[in-house]
C-alpha cells in the first residue's frame, strides 16, 4: 500500500496518522511529485490535516518524553534525502510502540543513526547559511540575498535573520527550490513567497543596474578589504575549502569580485 502526500512535513505526519488509523502494514509513503505510477497498484492520496499532524507530534513527545523529538524528524525531513519518509515512518512506529523510552537514543539502530546524521548535516548547513548569506540593496530599499543550499533550510534560518535585521526589509531566495523567505519590517513578520518566471529570472540576474547606487560602492569596498587582508604566502586552499566550500562561492560578494 502506497500513500502519497503533498510534500510538506505536516502532510507526511498526516499520512503516518492515516497508516496508523487503518492499522495498515507494509505501507510506503511518497511525495506526490516523486510518485511513479505502478502497473498493478494505485496510490492512495492523503490530504494534509493539521489536527492529525498535531496528534502524531503530540504522541511522539508523550511516548518519548522528549520535546525535541519532532524537531529531529523535521530537520531530517528538510534534507530531502531519498528514503527519508521511510526512515521517519520507521521511527514513529518504533516510538509509538513503547512508553517512556526515547528511541532516538538507541545508537544500535542503524536507521535511527541515519536520522541523527541527517539532523547533524542540516545543522551544519544552517550554520553555513548564517555565515554565507550576502544581502544586496535594491533601488526600492529591499535587501535581497540569493542562496543555493544543499538542503531545504529556509524554514530554519528565519528566526536568526529576523533577530539580526529586524528593521530591514529583506528577502532570502532559494534559487534551487524557487521560493523565498521575506521579512516585512513593518509587520515584523516573516513569510514564504514564490515568484513568477519573470520575477525569478530578474532576481537571479541582479546586476549593477538593478541595485541601489550605494550598493556597488559597498561591494567594491568589501572586495578591496578582502584582497588587502589576504596574505598570499599564508594561503591554505585546502583549509579554506573546509570552512567555505566552493559551492557557496557563487553568491559571496568577496568571491564574485575576484
Amino acid at each position: 500500500m502506497t500513500f502519497t502526500y503533498d510534500g510538506t512535513f505536516p502532510g507526511l505526519l498526516s499520512a503516518i496518522f492515516e497508516a496508523f488509523r487503518l492499522k495498515a502494514e507494509g505501507v510506503d509513503i511518497v511525495a506526490e511529485d516523486r510518485y511513479q505510477q505502478q502497473l498493478f497498484a494505485a496510490a492512495i492520496p492523503v490530504a494534509t490535516e493539521a489536527d492529525h499532524a498535531k496528534r502524531v507530534a503530540a504522541g511522539l513527545k508523550k511516548r518519548s518524553g522528549n520535546d525535541k523529538v519532532v524537531e529531529l524528524l523535521h530537520h531530517a525531513f528538510l534534507t530531502e534525502q531519498p528514503e527519508v519518509e521511510r526512515l521517519i515512518y520507521y521511527f514513529v512506529q518504533r516510538q509509538m510502540a513503547v512508553h517512556a523510552l526515547d528511541v532516538s537514543k538507541d545508537a544500535s539502530d542503524d536507521r535511527i543513526r541515519q536520522l541523527l546524521r541527517l539532523k547533524q548535516q542540516m545543522g551544519r548547513e544552517v550554520h553555513r547559511m548564517h555565515a554565507f548569506v550576502r544581502f544586496q540593496q535594491t533601488p526600492d530599499g529591499m535587501y535581497a540575498a540569493l542562496v543555493n543550499p544543499d538542503f531545504n533550510c529556509l524554514p530554519l534560518i528565519g528566526d536568526h535573520f529576523a533577530a539580526r535585521y529586524p528593521a530591514m526589509e529583506w528577502l532570502i531566495y532559494d534559487t534551487r527550490r524557487h521560493y523565498g523567505l521575506y521579512w516585512d519590517s513593518q509587520l515584523k513578520k516573516a513569510s514564504f513567497i514564490t515568484l513568477d518566471a519573470e520575477q525569478d529570472g530578474r532576481l537571479r540576474s541582479l546586476s549593477e543596474q538593478q541595485l541601489d547606487e550605494s550598493e556597488t560602492g559597498y561591494q567594491q569596498l568589501w572586495q578591496t578589504y578582502f584582497r588587502a587582508v589576504d596574505i598570499p604566502e599564508r594561503q591554505n586552499l585546502k583549509l579554506h575549502l573546509q570552512h567555505v566550500p566552493k559551492r557557496y562561492w557563487k553568491y559571496l560578494t568577496e568571491k564574485t569580485g575576484s
